[in-house]
């Protein structure tokens, strides 16, 4: 039996208007999903645990089958997995993005532009990176860089105590309510306003105004964690598997989790991503050993964080021709039999333009014991309707695999 989940990352939303109130997933043209969800299972599941915030770290984390309050320590340890940064137990890490603020004097009245500097290309951001090391690096506050907008600080026996926040959570509003909070706050507070001055003139930055692009003129830090001590994927469910993603989160939580990560020349983790070649290279994977492959696709979110309507819609339907109709054609001639789960970890709303902890749809279809639901479609609403519910998203992979819900 082949097992490959297929995730579109925050892929649900809300009705709309401009859509004849349906949401993104119900306007989009997606056939190979919809045939899948007439002979397989639609249900609803809540991936994200009540009082947990609604990241992509605990969502994904409660999809692969790890309870997030068991095995959550925090967002940015799983980023440095994947960049092959090694923890001690005593070091704290942090998420740092390279961000787009306005350009008022004072450093609390700017606002949060776009937590993604126009999703700023990897070389640029590389660059950039270096200048932050050059003046903010010290022995004790280390920084890497990472692919695009998302990068990392690993702050040698640093404090746990913090209240940070999300720079994708405050687009268009003034950062002075959300500066950070906690046991030396002051270091990273000072840290973020230095950065304004040495990165609002650099070249790089320069250049991209000169391009039409917003420059990355500042740096926000959140994200904090200690080292992660996942279980093995493998001693839980007898399958040797890989991941494939873009993003450093969605490949670190397959390292630790004991799978491998598989890079997708061209995977950039937004509309431009490499679609068909995730689902190649998940192929490959299944027709070299592997029994399990996990896809995570970031496109949907990022449209979402950026209200780009045309763009959520498109990354759907990219998702279901140059992703899932890939992937089962794929299985089909393997031969095997196999299963396939198609699901968000979160929504994240065109209205909103961040995450939520609303349950979200899921899709399971196995290939040899297909079901005969014709008038079922896959969409946030079709799912409710079936009654298929689960509230623990952690149990979901034990669904999908395992058959049971139960622990």
């Amino acid at each position: 039996m082949k097992f490959v989940v297929i995730l579109g990352d925050g892929m649900s939303d809300f009705p709309i208007e401009a859509l004849d109130n349906k949401t993104p997933l119900q306007y989009a043209n997606i056939p190979t999903i919809d045939f899948l969800a007439k002979y397989g299972t639609v249900g609803m599941v809540k991936t994200v645990p009540t009082g947990m915030a609604p990241g992509s770290d605990t969502a994904n984390l409660s999809v692969m089958g790890y309870d997030p309050f068991k095995f959550y320590s925090g967002r940015s340890p799983f980023e440095a997995a994947s960049m092959g940064v090694e923890m001690k137990d005593t070091d704290v890490t942090f998420r740092c993005n390279l961000v787009t603020l306005s350009d008022e004097a004072i450093y609390e009245e700017k606002i949060m532009l776009d937590h993604s500097a126009d999703e700023i290309t990897t070389d640029e951001a590389r660059i950039l990176i270096d200048s932050v090391i050059e003046h903010l690096g010290t022995e004790q506050n280390r920084f890497y860089a990472g692919v695009s907008y998302r990068h990392l600080m690993v702050w040698d026996n640093g404090p746990y105590e913090w209240d940070l926040t999300p720079p994708h959570d405050i687009i268009g509003k003034k950062v002075k309510d959300y500066m950070p909070k906690g046991n030396q706050a002051e270091i990273i507070e000072a840290m973020m306003k230095k950065s304004t001055e040495f990165l609002l003139n650099h070249p790089i930055n320069v250049k991209r105004v000169e391009n039409g692009l917003k420059p990355a003129n500042s740096l926000w830090i959140w994200g904090e964690g200690k080292k992660p001590l996942l279980s093995s994927f493998y001693n839980k469910y007898k399958i040797k598997g890989s991941v494939i993603s873009a993003v450093d989160l969605i490949k670190g939580l397959g390292i630790c989790a004991g799978l491998d990560s598989i890079d997708v020349e061209g995977a950039t983790g937004n509309i431009h991503t490499n679609f068909r070649g995730k689902a190649e290279a998940a192929i490959n994977e299944l027709k070299n050993g592997k029994d399990f492959v996990y896809i995570h696709i970031e496109a949907p979110d990022e449209c979402g964080h950026r209200q780009e309507l045309d763009n959520k819609v498109k990354s759907i339907e990219y998702i279901d021709s140059k992703v899932v109709k890939i992937v089962k054609d794929g299985l089909d001639e393997l031969g095997e039999d196999y299963k396939i789960m198609i699901l968000p970890d979160h929504p994240t709303p065109l209205v909103l333009r961040t995450h939520t902890s609303d349950p979200v749809p899921f899709l399971i279809y196995e290939k040899n014991n297909e079901k005969n639901l014709l008038n079922q479609t896959y969409d946030e609403f079709s799912a409710q309707e079936t009654g298929v519910y689960i509230d623990e998203g952690y149990k979901l992979m034990d669904y999908f695999i395992l058959g049971t819900k139960e622990d």
